[in-house]
């Protein structure tokens, strides 16, 4: 684990960044790549930089629960997200932050993934977001770290403001024995 970083730190290290994206627009776009690899049965396995995943059917769906769920993923990716904003923001604000946790729920019906009820919905209907935290701070001030953290959370914001998607298919040529 490493030392917690102070709030002066933490402008030093994103004061340059900023003054660079301020000046170049183009600076600040990253494009950030994942990719799945189809290899055998129901799965894809996904490189995430730091380990690769295995990604299957949710139980719910078929599958043994012996690899990751994509729905799992996603509300994983949403706690983590949200729990490095968090951190981060109350360190830029100076807020006294113990600990804590960040509970991610969401609701999913089943019959629409897997076809069953025409009217049922794919994908999550409902998703929770809950803060449990240790500080002895205001209400408002834990009102305008929450504000914060919900502003600039990537992921949340991605699923509340969902971008264009593009989808296209590129054809791969079969190995020639």
């Amino acid at each position: 684990m490493s030392d917690p970083i102070t709030a002066e730190e933490l402008k030093a290290l994103q004061a340059p960044l900023k003054s660079k994206y301020r000046e170049d627009a183009k600076a600040g776009v990253v494009t950030f790549r994942a990719e799945g690899r189809l290899d055998e049965g129901i799965s894809c396995k996904v490189d995430t930089g730091r380990a690769l995943v295995d990604a299957g059917l949710h139980p719910a769906a078929g599958g043994l629960g012996d690899q990751a769920c994509s729905g799992d993923m996603l509300l994983e990716a949403l706690a983590a997200c949200t729990g490095v904003t968090l951190r981060a923001v109350a360190t830029a604000i100076g807020f006294d932050l113990r600990g804590g946790r960040v509970l991610v729920e969401g609701d999913l019906d089943f019959r629409g993934t897997l076809g069953v009820e025409r009217e049922a919905p794919v994908g999550f209907q409902a998703i929770r977001l809950t803060f449990d935290l240790e500080t002895d701070e205001p209400q408002e001030r834990i009102d305008q770290l929450l504000k914060l953290t919900e502003r600039f959370c990537v992921v949340l914001q991605t699923i509340q403001q969902p971008p264009r998607i593009e989808s296209k298919q590129v054809v791969a040529e079969a190995a020639v024995s």
